[in-house]
């Protein structure tokens, strides 16, 4: 099956992506794709144009509505696409047409055995090509050794235990040789992903030679911080000391799960995340800070520290991007995650962020709400009227629930909703405020397919310089940014505690990015507002503030979908309602009444992914993922 060149649609619009324009085309004979360099170059780009659409919530990208965090209707689930994701957080995951299946390539997943197939073809007979110079071959099959240990890395997420696919078996392999393709116990894929990681990471450059032609290829940075998030992966509780796996066996008894924790895994962890982040100092990436932008001068400080946490996701590379995917583009995203502002502007999102993700983040003292002994959280639902003081946040007059009053400036960078300001749309003085109309009535309400469940958009997912009119539909397009420095920050913060307990270290990063949130240190904080004041310098109370600051910087960015399954707190997180406000009233007395959407359900079994039935009968040495 050949790639499909609907992936690379719209990429020259990205001019500085160039290398990514190229369609694969089929080729008679793997000696013809590699005679020569362009040839060679065209099936690099191949090996590139398996990634996942890391932007797409349709189909490729389960993390943004298979999980808790946004929720869509029922009739945006039928309407988009057969294969999209929340059907797996309604509960319908199966064996027989298994939903965004990466390993059989159907239902929206890529066949990623067939991207790992084609990366060792490549590195298999790069060294034939005769007009090309020794570094280019060394950094193109560095690339090459990359892509596939992300391709292992995506499969061993969803699946647990995997094949490792170290080269391809031969054509006239018989039927006894593809039976012996069986999983490896998870520490030997994650080894061997490793392995992969760090021989690549030898060979390639700090940065890109030609950015216009080559950002988001992959440089030493991005695979470091790949190796980083890797091993944090195989030190957490799902993959380190799993004894719900005990049993998961091969026939001749091999167990596919160490049931022992073994600590020096969080060690490796925090030598990874170090490294990562000094290569990533080294080339001169930082937090980044909203400096220039239109009218930026004459925007007041509530503003710039809002503008610096939506253009660190929505900036196109930006000084914090680590890895971006311009053959990601977020575009279909931006425009479901915005809701209608104006009476003239056709439609509006339909990406809804649950009442728990609201809750989710700190009040304006960065604690949470529930350990805040200055915010009223008893009585959180309670209307009050919104007064001068708070129209950066709020419409003045309007009536608003007490959970919307005195929150974190990432609370109303990333949300909007009912009463809450929307900043940009062509709009950028303070004194020219959109305002979102959510409540029945108003102009994001009453479209049939466009609108939200809960009431709640992602404004965190929309640059601020787009415009959307009834003649105009101008959207500000970014490539997505698979990792940037905030979340491997987080990764080495929560390593170190892991692996020695509290520290000024794991401060120090935590308040880096509470910093830049417009939030005090976290010691500040804890010590002056919190019912639990101790709680940060004990290593249990610590991880639950690192969890929780992931869910808040990282939220609606597809990171807490894997957390919550890494950390194995799904099964208690994921079996709670999923609510959001009466969207059918007009009143903000009725309307601002929390209503149960959904009794989600997750069992031990939805930690991986099922695969296909049909591929079991094909070979029969191949294990069901467990409780399936």
């Amino acid at each position: 099956m050949k790639k499909r060149s609907g992936l690379f649609i719209g990429i020259v619009l990205l001019s500085s992506c160039n290398y990514l324009d190229v369609v694969p085309d089929n080729v008679a004979t793997i000696d013809y794709a590699f005679n020569m360099r362009s040839s060679a170059e065209t099936y690099l780009f191949t090996c590139y144009s398996w990634l996942p659409s890391h932007a797409n919530m349709y189909s490729q990208n389960p993390s943004f509505t298979a999980g808790d965090e946004m929720w869509t209707h029922n009739l945006a689930t039928t309407l988009f696409s057969e294969f999209i994701p929340s059907h797996i957080a309604r509960g319908e995951q199966n064996v027989v047409e298994p939903y965004v299946d990466y390993w059989s390539g159907q239902r929206g997943g890529v066949p990623l055995w067939r991207a790992i197939r084609e990366c060792n073809i490549f590195l298999e007979n790069i060294g034939k090509v005769s007009d090309m110079t020794d570094y280019e071959k060394t950094r193109w099959s560095a690339e090459v050794k990359f892509l596939k240990a992300y391709y292992h890395f995506w499969l061993l997420r969803m699946y647990g235990p995997i094949p490792i696919m170290r080269e391809n078996l031969p054509i006239s392999a018989g039927v006894d040789e593809v039976r012996s393709i069986v999983r490896e116990p998870v520490d030997e894929v994650f080894a061997y992903i490793v392995q992969l990681l760090d021989e690549a990471a030898a060979d390639l450059p700090d940065v890109v030679p030609f950015e216009v032609q080559e950002l988001g290829r992959i440089t030493r940075p991005i695979a470091l911080s790949m190796k980083a998030k890797a091993l944090v992966t195989a030190a957490s509780p799902l993959f380190n000391g799993n004894t719900n796996y005990a049993n998961y066996k091969h026939a001749d008894g091999r167990p596919l799960f160490n049931p022992n924790p073994d600590p020096a895994k969080w060690e490796q962890a925090v030598a990874a995340c170090r490294e990562a982040i000094e290569a990533c100092h080294a080339v001169g990436m930082d937090l980044y800070y909203y400096t220039t932008g239109p009218f930026s001068n004459e925007v007041s400080d509530t503003t710039r520290t809002e503008m610096s946490i939506r253009n660190a996701v929505t900036q196109r590379w930006n000084v914090e991007t680590i890895w971006a995917n311009p053959n990601s583009r977020a575009t279909a995203i931006q425009n479901h995650s915005t809701p209608a502002l104006f009476r003239e502007q056709p439609g509006s999102g339909c990406l809804s962020p649950t009442i728990k993700m609201a809750e989710a983040f700190y009040s304006s003292n960065g604690v949470p709400i529930n350990e805040d002994k200055t915010w009223n959280y008893a009585n959180r639902m309670s209307l009050r009227t919104v007064t001068p003081e708070y129209n950066l946040f709020l419409k003045e007059g309007e009536t608003v629930p007490q959970l919307h009053f005195d929150r974190e400036p990432r609370f109303y960078a990333s949300l909007g909703f009912d009463g809450g300001r929307w900043y940009g749309e062509g709009r950028y003085r303070d004194t020219e405020n959109i305002y979102v109309e959510g409540r029945q009535g108003g102009t994001a309400s009453g479209h049939v397919y466009w609108f939200s469940i809960t009431g709640y958009w992602p404004k965190k997912l929309v640059n601020f310089q787009n415009v959307h009119t009834s003649v105009q539909r101008s959207v500000e397009a970014y490539p997505w940014p698979v990792m940037r420095l905030a979340d491997l920050y987080l990764l080495y913060a929560e390593a170190l505690n892991e692996a020695n307990g509290p520290s000024d270290e794991v401060y120090h990063y935590l308040d880096l990015i509470r910093t830049r949130a417009g939030l005090r240190g976290v010691k500040e904080s804890w010590d002056n507002y919190s019912t639990n004041p101790g709680k940060y310098t004990s290593q249990n109370g610590l991880r639950d503030i690192i969890h929780q600051e992931r869910t808040v910087e990282l939220a609606f960015e597809g990171q807490r979908f894997w957390d919550l399954r890494r950390w194995k707190k799904a099964e208690t997180v994921l079996n709670n309602p999923i609510t959001g406000w009466d969207i059918n009233q007009e009143n903000p007395e009725d309307y601002y009444k929390p209503r149960v959407i959904h009794n989600q359900e997750f069992r031990s079994r939805d930690y991986f992914w099922p695969i296909r039935e049909a591929e079991l009968l094909v070979n029969r040495n191949l294990l069901q993922s467990p409780g399936w």
